[in-house]
Order: structure tokens, then sequence, then C-alpha cells
């Protein structure tokens, strides 16, 4: 349901949105910039509404209660009636733009509950089934912020979450453990015979766990290249940005290598120098991302991820031609016009 005209986000709304993504991903920040405004403005309201819901978790002590006010904040943005936040004002609108159906941001909160009661993952189909709900989702709302319900590209593009969030892991291996929190497979860690509770209880890095890094690493690079493809088949002017987040954090994944493996006492970081290396690469490959794999099947963890996102249909497509831009504008423009005629309305209202 579209938001009424005074729940429409401002641009201060999406300013704010905009700090919150610089604040808490340079990376996904840095990628961002090569995007168009009309894809860069919505994905910054995304990150900023799952990023205050990450937070929610983290930080709130009532977890439950937390999932409950955050279930509470997704039944109103899709009821047109957001929360008076930046965030979610511009989420509202963003949702009801593209036609993101609900399955997406909950499969999100799914996995954001699985954070909060410290799950383990017995082996890699468990692990890519917690990284399809925390970040396949996201590279599938991505998928349809820029129009594209292919389902071969979707697919390609819950890939490439799932690999951005198995390079996040492989990075924040001490962090996580002294957290309490522990994703790496249990069956790898036994393989290597790395006991998970003492693990916990005193997090050191081994060569065992090294290689269990290398292993994470490793089925990172292989989705980094199963998701080429879908970056191939994106609008022209979108591949830049999401061939700069695929480069960036596959470097991150170098970054771990160059440590020796080692996230537990150190943290990979890619210098901004780098980084600005990799946007102008990015930049140049946007004509050459190869179509190999495209028809590649989804990981069965992302397969329903997929199939609703490939269902949905946006309330207006502004992205499909001339008419629909128009008819998505000038819809736009008669509740901003209307929304700005509220308070000068209540001002009357009260002089009588």
């Amino acid at each position: 349901m579209p938001p009424s005209s005074a729940d429409l986000p401002s641009w201060a709304d999406h300013a704010n949105c905009r700090a919150l993504l610089r604040s808490g991903s340079k990376s996904f920040f840095a990628a961002s910039l090569l995007l168009p405004p009309r894809v860069r403005d919505p994905a910054c309201a995304i990150y900023a509404f799952c990023r205050l819901a990450d937070d929610a978790i983290d930080i709130e002590r009532g977890r439950l209660a937390a999932l409950a006010r955050l279930r509470e904040r997704l039944d109103r943005a899709y009821a047109g009636r957001p929360f008076p936040i930046s965030a979610d004002r511009a989420f509202a609108e963003a949702v009801w733009r593209f036609g993101i159906p609900r399955t997406l941001p909950e499969a999100l909160l799914e996995g954001f509950a699985w954070d909060a009661e410290a799950r383990r993952y017995p082996d890699l189909p468990s692990l890519h089934a917690y990284a399809a709900r925390v970040a396949a989702s996201v590279g599938a709302i991505m998928a349809l912020l820029m129009d594209q319900r292919d389902p071969h590209v979707v697919a390609r593009a819950c890939d490439l979450g799932i690999a951005m969030q198995l390079t996040n892991i492989a990075r924040d291996v001490g962090e996580d453990a002294r957290a309490g929190r522990l994703y790496l497979p249990l069956d790898w860690l036994a393989e290597e015979g790395i006991d998970a509770d003492a693990f916990l209880a005193a997090p050191r890095f081994t060569p065992g766990l090294a290689r269990v890094v290398a292993r994470l690493l490793a089925e990172a690079e292989r989705l980094y290249t199963r998701a080429e493809a879908g970056i191939a088949r994106l609008p022209l002017n979108c591949r830049a940005g999401i061939g700069a987040a695929r480069m960036i954090y596959a470097e991150i994944g170098r970054a771990v290598e160059r440590n020796g493996l080692d996230s537990v006492s150190m943290r990979a970081v890619v210098p901004k120098s780098r980084k600005v290396m990799l946007l102008a690469a990015a930049r140049a490959r946007s004509m050459f991302w190869p179509l190999t794999g495209l028809r590649e099947p989804p990981l069965d963890a992302a397969r329903y991820l997929v199939e609703a996102a490939v269902l949905a249909a946006p309330a207006l497509a502004p992205a499909r031609g001339f008419d629909a831009r128009v008819a998505w504008l000038v819809s736009l423009y008669d509740r901003l016009e209307r929304r700005d005629r509220l308070p000068r309305a209540a001002l009357i209202r009260a002089a009588r």
C-alpha cells in the first residue's frame, strides 16, 4: 500500500539514510557511488532499514521484544503507515514503488532472529540458509530496484549476496567468537579437530582454523564468479556499482589471505586507495562481464527468495518505459503537493 502524503520521505530522510550507509558500510557505500540516483536512493533506504533492524537486535537487551518491534515496523511500512523514522519512511516508499514482496524483508528478520539465538550451523548448506536470509534477500531486493525480475538474474544477485556474507564471516571469526557467535560450519571445524565450545571460550588462531577460513573464502569466490553473469545482464548504468561491490568484497577476502588467514587476532581492511582503484576497474569493466553460467540454478537455500522476487510486480513501473515513468512522477508530485499543503491547512484551521 502506498504511503500517505504525510508519510512520504523527505530529502532529509534520504540524506539520513545515506549517512547511515556511509558510516555503517564503507565498502558498500563506495560501490553505491557508481549507481544511478534512481537506484542509489532506494538502496540506501533498504540498507538504513536493515541496519537499524540489525542494531536493534544487537544492542537492545530484550531481543524478543526487539524482534516484535521490528515486525511491527515491517507491518506499518507495508501498510503505508511507517513509523516517523527516516529509514522507515524511505523504506515504505521503496517497497511500494518497486513492488518488493514481503517475503524478502521477512527472510532478513528471520536471519536476525537466528543471530539473536546464537544459532550454529552444522554444515555448509545450513550456513547457506543463514546467508540467504541476511544477504541473498538484500541481493534479490537490489535486483528489483534495478527492475530485474528474470529468475536467472535474481539467482545471480542472491549468489552475490551470499558470497559477500561468507566473506564477512571469514573476516570476522574472532570478533564474532568474542561476542559468543560462531558461523563456521561445525563439520569443517570437527575435521580440523577444533571443538566449537572450546574455541568460543578462548578464540585463538591455529593452522586448522586457517584451513577452515580458506575453504569458506573458496566458496565465496565460487559464488562471486557465478554472480558475474548476473552483473552482465543489469542495466548498463548499474553494472559498475554492483561490479564494484563484487570486487571490493572479494578484495576483503584477499586481505584475509594476506593476513595469513588469521581473522582471530587481526581484522582485514581494504585501504581507501585500493577501493578507489577497484571502483575505476569496475567502471572500466562494465561492458565485459561474462555471461557464462547465467542459467545455473539458484542455491537451494535461495530458491524461495528468487521465486518470490520473480512473482512480484511493482505498483507502478517507472523503469519500464516513458509512459510508466510519467505516471509514477505525476503520482509522486501529486502526493508531495498534498503533503506540503497539510501544514498550511492546519494553520488556516487554527486561525479560524
